[in-house]
């Protein structure tokens, strides 16, 4: 069944780990294509995007192995420079692909990658950067091919700090010659992430906090390792924010509340009282939570486009009006109608969100279109009263490894 029944109104109470992180575990996985033996990732969420990865990964040669939150790839066998097109155009996530498969191959062909309704997300960053370091690229039938007979080092310049396209110049210069420096890029705590395992698998990577740039020299190869993947920094703030919704008090473990101090000050102001001690956080919400005059998502460390969704169903709920602007993703509202229909009164204004706090939701039948679009009308459904059917399942089924067995360990009905 498609879909997630919530009977709401009633306040969480419980303790729950964070699983692995979604947006650290699929360039890893991608990396793992460029090391020349057995890589061994533990704590790997069990989500479709993962799924998806996996199949990319075994087209291009890799044997695959999935048991227990553990995954072992050997990559020794990996000479395809083609990706199938129906995995491609299910996954956005997919385009770091190409600079794992250029370092490797030095050639690939890949459709353009789709799996996003919230916004363009150009890959012309990605592109600019791999012609830089000596890639040809042609387009052709809406296949796009890239080639190289040697991957060499650059200075690459990103106009915006793209994770994606951070990521994929990363991919490309760990065993280009010479020296790649990137200037302007992503700091995620995800691509902090990703150089950690290539590091370990052999990669020279050093991050210069002065200069604000990564030097990336690249080496001959890369050998076996194993990386444990870091918690879900998003899953995590989910949770936290389902919380403040329903009322209540919950403990989340295996967390690093350094990445989170954006969102922690958010809950804070909504009147949000938390500590942090032995891996965990507790959260204990207000009665009600308080308004917040004006937010804007921002690049890490700044408060995250990925739990702008999650937030507007918090401040549906709020004493007052809010005002959250989104600066990152210029579709990422698409979740208002279906929050509308359970009550909330939010007016799209341009590029910003204008909230007016009502004292309840009510059940209805939603329907999610994106995956964190879907997570805020969970997160509403646990406050809402009565029952609440959410249709499209599968989408947060992208980014949440079991959504039910967590709520009700956080004491929801689901």
């Amino acid at each position: 069944m498609d879909s997630i029944h919530i009977y709401g109104g009633i306040p969480l109470s419980g303790e729950v780990r964070v699983q692995g992180s979604k947006n650290a575990v699929l360039p890893i996985l991608a990396a793992a294509v460029l090391v020349d033996g057995v890589v061994t990732l533990t704590n790997c969420p069990r989500i479709a995007d993962v799924e998806c990865m996996v199949r990319l990964l075994t087209s291009v040669g890799c044997h695959v192995q999935w048991e227990n939150g553990q995954i072992r790839i050997d990559a020794r066998g990996a000479f395809g420079d083609s990706l199938p097109a129906e995995y491609v155009t299910q996954m956005r996530c997919s385009v770091i692909m190409m600079g794992a498969v250029l370092g490797r191959n030095k050639k690939i062909s890949i459709n353009y990658p789709g799996g996003c309704v919230i916004g363009k997300r150009p890959i012309d960053m990605h592109l600019q950067a791999f012609a830089r370091m000596g890639v040809s690229l042609t387009e052709k039938n809406n296949i796009l091919t890239a080639c190289t007979e040697n991957l060499c080092g650059s200075d690459v310049s990103l106009p915006f700090p793209s994770v994606g396209a951070t990521e994929n110049t990363i991919l490309a210069g760990v065993l280009a010659k010479g020296e790649t420096i990137i200037r302007g890029g992503a700091m995620e705590p995800e691509i902090q992430a990703l150089c950690q395992f290539l590091v370990r698998a052999g990669a020279d990577i050093r991050r210069d906090e002065k200069e604000g740039t990564l030097r990336i020299r690249g080496v001959e190869r890369l050998h076996s390792c194993t990386y444990d993947i870091p918690f879900d920094r998003i899953v995590a703030g989910t949770y936290l924010l389902g919380c403040m919704a329903a009322g209540g008090s919950i403990r989340l473990t295996g967390v690093d509340v350094s990445q989170l101090t954006a969102v922690m000050t958010v809950i804070e102001k909504m009147g949000g009282r938390w500590e942090y001690r032995n891996g965990g956080i507790v959260l204990k919400a207000p009665g009600r939570p308080r308004a917040i005059s004006y937010l804007k998502t921002e690049v890490y460390p700044g408060y995250p486009t990925d739990l702008q969704s999650q937030l507007l169903a918090v401040l549906a709920l709020a004493e007052g009006k809010s005002v959250v602007e989104e600066s990152i993703f210029e579709n990422r509202f698409r979740v208002v109608p279906q929050l509308n229909k359970m009550g909330a009164s939010i007016n799209i204004e341009g590029s910003c969100a204008v909230v007016q706090g009502r004292k309840d939701l009510w059940g209805a039948c939603v329907t999610a279109q994106e995956l964190r679009g879907g997570a805020a009308l969970c997160i509403a459904a646990l406050a809402a009263k009565g029952e609440t059917y959410i249709g499209n399942r599968h989408f947060i089924d992208r980014g949440y490894e079991a959504l039910e067995r967590d709520i009700r360990s956080l004491g929801g009905r689901i």
